[in-house]
């Protein structure tokens, strides 16, 4: 084994002690290559070669790590694994290093960890939250915009942000002259719904028949309230809905330039109810019919009519069906079919229709306008 080898091994042991296998900014293979590169000068080709990655793999991998040092917390992680080597192993001490540093040192748990997660990933998932660290601070400030940003609504130890930043919950949104600001990211939004799901996993309720939820299934859900016609009583109920089973549901929750729902109430109703014509069509008689021929003008059923009977509900729907995708057109039936019905992403549509990034949304605004024309559900405001 080639010195290159041992000191690369060192550097990689290193760093894997301080990120305690989190998949955060980087990995710990990564940080040996940084480390073995800057701190104890070993060329990237030695390194390449000690590692069996191709040389332009381990450039990457440090130039990626160089680039985000100006990153406080990013920076703090490879202060910690500077200056704090592994005893006995051949590495050289670092000449920049400062081992009387005052930067905190986590030796937090992970128990501890997912407890600060609960309590901080929270408020960083309030309506346009931030973190924010001044460089050299103890201390980290949440805001938000309940109160227009002026104070604090927490604040948690900087090594609790370095822990989020390890795991990747949080992430740089924008550079100041004298602070850094963080926002929560998908990951972290993710944990802190499995976190919070596994919570009320603990203390179960009745569900009669239907399965129990799990916490990987309660991530990717959001769960809201909705007012619905009870069929059978006639009286208005409050029932739970999961809003991200959909990309309505999903846009639902988004909010436009002005800050209002990017989605109006009308529209949400109008694809809801082209939803339920569609599932109600797939009943009975009809559900091997080939969909794609609604968008070809023109087009009917072709069987013999059933007088009455369950299949004449069916039969019902997919007239309606039919007439709001002819209302719609082609291109904006197109969108309306797969988001509505189908439940297809935005982005798997618009790479099948061939459409530029972030244009679905739009084009589907514009199609649900016209379902609440066509459903008669515009709102006539005074």
């Amino acid at each position: 084994m080639t010195d290159t080898h041992k000191v690369l091994e060192a550097c990689t042991e290193r760093a894997r002690r301080r990120l305690n296998d989190a998949s955060g900014p980087f990995s710990s293979q990564e940080a040996g290559f940084y480390l073995a590169h800057t701190e104890q000068g070993e060329s990237l080709r030695k390194i390449a070669d000690a590692s069996g990655a191709h040389p332009s793999t381990v450039m990457r991998a440090v130039r990626r790590i160089e680039q985000r040092r100006d990153d406080p917390l990013f920076d703090q992680i490879l202060t910690e694994m500077e200056e704090n080597p592994i005893p006995g192993a051949p590495v050289q001490a670092n000449a920049n290093a400062s081992p009387s540093s005052d930067a905190p040192v986590s030796n937090l748990s992970i128990e501890e960890i997912r407890r600060e997660a609960k309590k901080y990933l929270r408020r960083l998932s309030e309506p346009e939250a931030f973190l924010l660290i001044a460089p050299g601070a103890q201390r980290a400030g949440i805001f938000c915009a309940s109160n227009d940003h002026k104070r604090p609504i927490a604040m948690l130890p900087v090594p609790v942000a370095v822990e989020f930043l390890k795991q990747d919950w949080i992430k740089v949104s924008s550079r100041g002259t004298s602070s850094v600001r963080y926002h929560i990211t998908d990951v972290g939004r993710s944990f802190l719904r499995r976190t919070l799901a596994e919570d009320q996993a603990q203390r179960p309720e009745p569900t009669g028949l239907a399965e129990a939820p799990t916490p990987y299934l309660g991530q990717h859900q959001a769960m809201a309230d909705k007012l619905l016609m009870n069929p059978a009583s006639g009286k208005p109920e409050t029932v739970k809905i999961n809003l991200g089973e959909s990309p309505i549901g999903w846009l639902t929750r988004r909010k436009g330039p002005d800050g209002k729902p990017f989605l109006k109430s009308e529209e949400v109703d109008a694809a809801e109810q082209l939803r339920a014509d569609f599932e109600a069509a797939s009943i009975g008689p009809s559900v091997a019919q080939d969909w794609q021929r609604f968008l070809t003008p023109g087009d009917r059923f072709s069987g013999s009519p059933v007088s009455a009977g369950p299949g004449e509900g069916a039969m019902m729907a997919r007239d309606r069906v039919m007439k709001a995708l002819s209302a719609l057109g082609p291109g904006l039936a197109d969108v309306a079919l797969r988001t509505c019905c189908f439940l297809e992403g935005l982005e798997a549509c618009e790479r099948r229709m061939g459409w530029s990034a972030r244009s679905g949304k739009v084009v589907l605004q514009l199609a649900l306008q016209r379902l609440v024309e066509h459903y008669g559900l515009r709102v006539f405001k005074d």
